[in-house]
């Protein structure tokens, strides 16, 4: 589905939505196509008060991670809304920066799928999630970057 891509550069990733969730945990993307996109996020401020890595800082990073891959997969014309999404959680972190490696895992008309493998500074698996997204046409008015919608 690769024909189907609209260049995105990873500075309009990065840069364009400054008050979204992605960006107040600190999710940076640093590889980013409808195949694999690979994105960071600091441990710290995403904690639980135990002071480990909130499980829910895994999903956001893995969400966006994923929704970032199949909106450049679905094309400008085309939004991607997330409709379901499950995590494994192996290990937990308490420091450092996490690394998510989203993969495609199918990308046909209606709906794409992702495995995205989240690991620590040493490398060691922290969580492993799939998520699903559907792709809806665009509403008139809606720009890119960002055809993605949480729903």
């Amino acid at each position: 589905m690769t024909d189907r891509v609209d260049p995105v550069s990873l500075t309009e990733l990065n840069e364009a939505y400054p008050d979204t969730l992605a960006a107040r945990m600190g999710i940076r993307m640093t590889e980013a196509s409808p195949e694999r996109v690979v994105g960071t996020m600091p441990v710290e401020g995403n904690t639980q008060p135990y002071g480990v890595l909130h499980g829910g800082a895994s999903c956001v990073l893995a969400e966006t991670l994923g929704s970032t891959g199949a909106a450049l997969a679905a094309g400008a014309e085309k939004v991607t809304v997330g409709i379901e999404i499950n995590a494994t959680h192996h290990r937990s972190a308490t420091a450092g920066q996490l690394t998510g490696v989203a993969t495609q895992l199918h990308a046909g008309r209606t709906l794409a799928a992702y495995e995205i493998v989240i690991t620590d500074d040493d490398g060691r698996r922290v969580c492993t999630a799939r998520l699903s997204c559907l792709y809806r046409d665009a509403v008139p008015g809606m720009g890119r970057p960002g055809a993605h919608q949480d729903g």
